[in-house]
């Protein structure tokens, strides 16, 4: 008997392809079921704990009682009032705590909501490729359609923004940027950020920029906010995560800041669909603000900094060009001997059990790349480099 259509789910669903990540867990379990020891360099999730100042705080703020009822939608105006006293003192921007900061439940969420409240049937979003597939499915969720601008190693992973037709840019809502970038690791000069601006503010689109690894940078590398260009305020969203600088990534804790008609925009469809962030959560982050950043920034960049030296070097030593990235806690590198992304990063996980990004989950351009997260401590990783060596020698 022909089944009901309640029994389907909503015709939408049909192009949006798995989520990169869950298929990830899918293959570690897999093979863990096998009895393989599988190392896991595939997904940015931090391994070194939360700083111990930040954990306190939570614990004093879930003895407030106050704290256990519904969160204010919007985040709590002492919440708030943190994120513009840190985007003052940190990039030098003026923000309206209540009109151009919202509390966020992580970035994702963020991410996605505004591409709802902003774009629809019709209308064009100009995302990255490769890039975080959120930007791009929930485009597609929304019924607009996703532009790719592709991120090439001759162009430094960088946009070409002078190459957009003029055709697309008209229908265009909303420009995604991340940088530093994921998948890339690839960072973008001022210059670049002016571009972007001066282009969003000509043509009246939205420029959305992911700013999640904006405190990881090695080698002296301090990554600028968009809106410190001039005239950003009128045309640009940002997006602050606690998760990669302060490894609160299980905490579920961000910002969006800057143009106010999209926070204001955002934090509408928000109230129509979730809480705010859970307020112990935000005294938390508050803490994590405030008390001598830069130097959990410092620890944390200083050890990433020696997995990054390590990855690359042995790349190298396996005849793979592999170049250090100057921020993020990615190494983006080609696939071996000719292989696509999705060969190599079967050929590791079943010849090494060391698990790799392929590339091309991240979009077309991702193709014959591969990534390593560098979220494992170092013996677990030099081990994980040992047995990708092995694999390539045999």
């Amino acid at each position: 008997m022909k089944g009901v259509s309640s029994t389907k789910p909503a015709q939408r669903m049909e192009g949006l392809p798995p989520y990169l990540f869950l298929e990830l867990d899918r293959i570690v379990e897999r093979q863990r079921k096998a009895g393989h020891d599988v190392i896991n360099l595939g997904i940015g999730d931090p391994d070194l704990p939360t700083p111990d100042h930040i954990v306190q705080a939570m614990k004093d703020a879930l003895d407030v009682t106050e704290n256990h009822r519904y969160p204010n939608y919007l985040g709590s105006n002492a919440f708030r009032e943190a994120m513009a006293d840190w985007y003052r003192t940190r990039f030098g921007v003026e923000l309206d705590p209540v009109e151009e900061v919202v509390g966020l439940i992580g970035s994702k969420e963020g991410i996605a909501h505004l591409i709802w409240a902003w774009a629809g049937p019709g209308d064009v979003v100009l995302v990255p490729d490769p890039a975080y597939p959120v930007y791009q499915t929930v485009t597609m969720l929304s019924d607009a359609t996703p532009y790719p601008l592709p991120l090439v190693r001759e162009n430094r992973f960088l946009p070409d923004l002078r190459a957009i037709p003029e055709s697309v840019l008209a229908k265009a809502k909303m420009l995604w940027l991340n940088y530093p970038n994921n998948p890339t690791g690839a960072i973008a000069p001022r210059e670049f950020l002016a571009e972007a601006v001066e282009l969003c503010r000509r043509w009246d689109i939205l420029l959305c920029h992911d700013a999640a690894y904006a405190e990881m940078g090695y080698d002296g590398y301090r990554a600028p906010s968009v809106l410190e260009i001039p005239g950003a305020k009128e045309v640009a969203v940002e997006f602050y995560s606690f998760s990669k600088p302060f490894n609160m990534t299980g905490w579920r804790i961000a910002a969006a800041v800057g143009a106010a008609p999209a926070i204001v925009a955002l934090g509408q469809l928000k109230s129509n669909l979730d809480s705010g962030p859970f307020t112990a959560v935000q005294d938390a982050a508050i803490a994590a603000l405030r008390e001598n950043p830069q130097a959990v920034f410092d620890r944390m960049n200083a050890i990433y900094q020696a997995r990054r030296d390590l990855v690359i070097s042995r790349l190298q030593a396996m005849g793979i060009p592999a170049e250090a990235p100057a921020a993020t806690f990615y190494v983006w590198f080609p696939a071996p001997r000719g292989m696509t992304s999705a060969q190599a990063s079967a050929f590791f996980v079943e010849k090494a059990n060391v698990v790799v990004t392929p590339g091309r989950a991240y979009g077309e351009h991702g193709e014959g790349w591969l990534r390593i997260a560098l979220t494992v401590e170092e013996p677990r990783l030099k081990e994980a480099l040992d047995r990708m060596a092995r694999a390539l020698a045999d």
